[in-house]
């Protein structure tokens, strides 16, 4: 029998670990033909021809002509602006102008070379400045902003400024960040049962097949989409599949064969979705003692050449602008910038860890101007339950940052260390603290997702059938726990299956850390109504998700609960600088978090001690810079990530601290993990350097420029 509580191994491990496992590359149907994408090379500008060498029987060449008279050359994620091919003009470096079809990759790469597009080229805009200044004229409306939003609460800031004692401006810039799939983008179109049918390397299968039915004026449910294993996603197999199944699915119409495309490890990098760089930018009045009266914020992110799901990513960055802190009065305007880069998209913490960080950096620099421990005076402004919102609305849970920063404190040695330490000595201890709001921001669960989950019995055995995608984090095991301990069986009495869009229902996408705290909710009601059942032989029941009364949200003024339970965290880092060289050793990682009840501890372990080293690795040394439009960092020998030999080990822990409306009381927490090391991290290289950081990464080479 399994018990909630019980640390298990995790039922995709052995597979996995002895190489059985079935990805998407090693998959070899009759007929198979191969894909290679042809690219736009310049930023900006007009295609003035294209001229294709002979192509060899059985390969073809297939771009937005071949999209039939009655589709749309769209993909259609939150808005329906990018396009599956550039037609007549470019907007990004490794925007997909066609694709090659045909048996041999080889052959395939040498056609792609032999092929001369003529452009004519225009100046780009990279950076958010660019876009802002109109650099090379508008790309997009007369102002180059893809989305924008405002949230306030408490006096009009204009008026809290006018009368403060003293403001305090600066401004926080964060950069790209590459997600570093272990497995790289693949996906394959093929015909089954008289359907297209997708195979993919995803997240969100039920997007895949929305996004690009358009294109052959199909409905959703004409199309079929299967999760094929998936080895890592972070967010960009969220919606960036859709940008290989659209070509593929076109080409599927006019070749009739099967057809596969598989990244290798360059293209993945150089031709993929980013994390946002952004730039915040903050006036906040103090008094004479530098209290905080009011802040007026600006959030910029880089979203590129199409908005893909950046005014979601964008909303989340402003309502988490504040952090974890309640402020008496705020105003923050939120803006997703055009620009010609490959467009922005999805990536763990979904658009809170850049104004996280921001918010995070911005109290430490007040604290440091008043000679205050940063860990003193961030606790004056620590959210509580029943306080008010940036959106106005009002935290429901029991929030337990000072248990949090207790337990994290304490196993660090935090207030003799930084007693001791003082700044400029070469040594620093930081300490940050972090939020983050669990599924769907207001109304997107209730009103858009609506996630069906289902639980069917035969004999001994139940199938859980839903969209949710396993994807390295281990929901897969997490789900069948939940459904073996409500029903007190054995977890190999459970099954959980790669989704295929045909035979499951939707449930939603597998991101927002919602999977858990909603999609898991459903599973244990749906276990809970099948104890009914047990006695039968063959039965099914079915969930749908049901929003809490007396949480309202207004859309159209993003006023309200934006979110009812939000994961909480408190990270501490301890480093040491060499002087002569710059080089940063990290001596110590503590941290501490609530996620309401851990379903399993094991999974748990996993996924914070990989949030913070990837949080860290944001900070410290994923530099990823773009040059007209092309990405620098276009391999694992140039684009560093941090390994087990740059960081100790991690000492970590977790308050209890149940969540009404999640099975057995968990929450999310995929993402929440992300959210806070990173200004740790700064912290403590601030105080050990004695200097002001304003911008991440901030690799060693680096460390010279901002010395004082």
């Amino acid at each position: 029998m399994t018990r909630i509580d019980d640390r298990i191994k995790r039922v995709d491990a052995v597979a996995k670990a002895r190489g059985e496992a079935i990805y998407l590359a090693d998959m070899r149907p009759e007929g198979l033909l191969y894909g290679r994408f042809v690219r736009s090379t310049i930023a900006r500008g007009r295609i003035e021809s294209i001229e294709l060498p002979q192509l060899p029987d059985g390969y073809y060449f297939i771009s937005a002509k071949d999209i039939p008279e009655d589709g749309k050359n769209s993909l259609v994620m939150i808005a329906g602006d990018w396009r599956c091919f550039a037609d007549g003009d470019v907007r990004y470096v490794g925007e997909t102008i066609g694709i090659l079809v045909g048996k041999s990759r080889a052959v395939l790469k040498a056609l792609d070379d032999e092929i001369k597009i003529t452009y004519s080229e225009e100046e780009p805009c990279i950076t958010i400045d660019d876009a802002l200044a109109l650099k090379g004229g508008a790309i997009l409306n007369d102002d180059n902003i893809h989305c924008s939003l405002v949230s306030e609460k408490g006096e009009p800031v204009e008026d809290v400024l006018e009368h403060a004692d003293q403001i305090f401006e600066e401004t926080i810039e964060t950069g790209f960040q590459e997600h570093v799939h272990m497995e790289t983008n693949a996906a394959m179109c093929t015909i089954e049962d008289g359907k297209y049918t997708i195979y993919a390397s995803a997240q969100c299968p039920f997007y895949i097949r929305k996004s690009i039915c358009g294109l052959l004026n199909l409905k959703p449910e004409d199309i079929v989409v299967k999760q094929t294993t998936t080895g890592g996603a972070f967010g960009g197999k969220e919606h960036f599949p859709d940008v290989l199944a659209g070509p593929l699915l076109v080409a599927e119409s006019v070749v009739r064969k099967p057809i596969m495309l598989v990244f290798d490890r360059e293209e993945d990098m150089e031709f993929s979705v980013k994390r946002h760089p952004s730039k915040v930018t903050f006036r906040t009045g103090l008094d004479k003692e530098g209290n905080i009266l009011g802040s007026d914020i600006n959030v910029y992110y880089n979203c590129g050449a199409y908005l893909s799901s950046s005014y979601v990513v964008l909303q989340r960055g402003v309502f988490h602008a504040n952090g974890v802190y309640n402020f008496p009065s705020t105003r923050i305007h939120g803006y997703g910038v055009a620009t010609n880069t490959f467009p922005s998209d999805a990536f763990r913490g979904f658009g809170a860890p850049q104004t996280l960080f921001a918010v995070e950096m911005h109290l430490d620099h007040i604290a440091a101007k008043f000679g205050i421990d940063p860990v003193e005076y961030k606790k004056r402004y620590f959210l509580k339950q029943g306080d008010e919102t940036v959106t106005q609305g009002h935290i429901v849970e029991k929030v337990v940052l000072n248990e949090m920063l207790e337990q994290v404190a304490e196993k660090s040695d935090y207030w003799r260390k930084a007693a001791e330490y003082g700044r400029g000595k070469g040594r620093g201890i930081g300490m940050s603290f972090y939020n983050h709001g669990g599924a769907f921001t207001g109304n997107g669960e209730q009103s858009i997702i609506k996630a069906h989950l289902k639980l069917r019995k035969k004999g001994d055995v139940f199938t859980i059938l839903c969209g949710q995608t396993e994807m390295g984090q281990g929901f897969m095991t997490i789900l069948r726990k939940i459904v073996a301990a409500v029903l007190e069986t054995d977890l190999d009495h459970v099954l959980y299956d790669n989704p295929d869009t045909s035979l499951v229902p939707d449930s939603g996408p597998t991101a927002a850390s919602r999977s858990t705290m909603v999609v898991g909710r459903l599973a244990e009601e749906a276990a809970t109504l099948m104890k009914e059942h047990l006695s039968e032989d063959e039965a099914e029941v079915e969930t749908e998700y049901k929003h809490p009364d007396g949480h309202p949200w207004d859309q159209s003024t993003f006023k309200g609960d934006a979110y009812l339970g939000y994961g909480w965290g408190c990270c501490c880092v301890e480093l040491e600088t060499d002087p002569l060289t710059n080089e940063v050793k990290v001596d110590g990682i503590w941290s501490s978090h609530d996620i309401g009840k851990a379903i399993d501890e094991l999974i748990v372990h996993g996924q914070v001690n990989g949030g913070i080293i990837q949080s860290l690795g944001y900070a410290s040394m994923e530099k990823m810079e773009n040059r007209n439009g092309h990405f620098r960092q276009t391999s694992m020998s140039d684009y560093v990530i941090p390994t087990s030999m740059d960081f100790p080990r991690q000492e970590w822990g977790l308050v209890d601290n149940p969540y009404e409306w999640g099975p057995f009381g968990a929450k999310g927490m995929g993402e929440l993990v992300f959210n806070g090391a990173d200004a740790a991290y700064i912290d403590a290289l601030e105080r050990a350097l004695d200097t002001t950081i304003n911008r991440i990464p901030m690799p060693v080479e680096d460390i010279e420029g901002v010395r004082k």
